[in-house]
């Protein structure tokens, strides 16, 4: 399932990223299983929440595969136990619920991110891949960490951002949101596109967050120099050096 595109992801030691899959439907766990194997990733399958917690503390994912839906442990409680004991690991969420309120219940609860049944495994594969790259978890394996863009860099694998040797702090979703505009350096991305790619879920067309990320990077990469990110009007933003 790989493919030039996405490179294989490993461990800051070198080693194979891991991911807990916990679904109480075999048939499906062991699909997920043999996709993600594909990918050269350890998988580990849980059926109950309550085996879950015991993987996770075996195990140590770098990615955790959780339905809501079980019978012993739910999905949501699984997750306020990891949360409650310092286990920060970024969860993808799986339901047969469709429903936005559920969507939200989950991301709020922690989650990272919720995929509703039916799936595709090339789906599940891509959110795990950006749920850990966003995490910091893993890297890819033939990717050069350091993104630049005129005199701004980025470290994806340290999470550093700094413009004319000058260190920027930057939260976790601003980090993400300039990391999609290096990325697609003098391309236009639209409000659309950064919603899908930046935060991962619908957020029913209140576009209105990305204009406000937006002015929050522009405040602290653009103020007082040359500036980076721009608005094309109608369109969306991007971000290029001066020329």
């Amino acid at each position: 399932m790989s493919t030039p595109h996405s490179p294989a992801l490993l461990r800051s030691d070198g080693s194979p990223v891991r991911v807990l899959v916990v679904d109480d439907e075999q048939m499906l766990t062991d699909l997920l299983s043999m996709a993600l194997k594909m990918e050269g990733w350890e998988v580990r399958t849980a059926e109950s929440g309550f085996e879950a917690l015991q993987a996770a503390k075996e195990f140590r994912p770098d990615a955790l595969v959780l339905d809501i839906m079980m019978p012993d442990l739910d999905g949501m409680s699984v997750l306020q136990r990891l949360r409650q004991s310092g286990d920060d690991v970024p969860v993808l969420f799986l339901t047969a619920k469709d429903a936005v309120a559920d969507r939200v219940a989950g991301l709020t609860a922690g989650g990272d991110d919720y995929v509703t049944k039916p799936f595709s495994l090339e789906e599940v594969v891509a959110r795990l891949r950006a749920l850990m790259r966003r995490s910091g978890t893993a890297h890819a394996a033939d990717e050069e960490p350091i993104l630049r863009v005129g005199d701004l860099s980025l470290n994806e694998d340290s999470h550093e951002v700094e413009r004319d040797g000058t260190e920027i702090e930057l939260t976790a979703t601003e980090f993400e949101l300039l990391r999609f505009l290096m990325r697609n350096e003098r391309k236009v991305v639209s409000k659309a596109q950064i919603l899908d790619r930046v935060w991962s879920y619908d957020f029913g067309g209140r576009s209105s967050v990305v204009e406000l990320y937006i002015s929050y990077l522009r405040k602290k990469i653009d103020a007082g120099r040359e500036p980076l990110i721009h608005t094309v009007r109608g369109v969306g933003y991007m971000i290029k050096a001066p020329q």
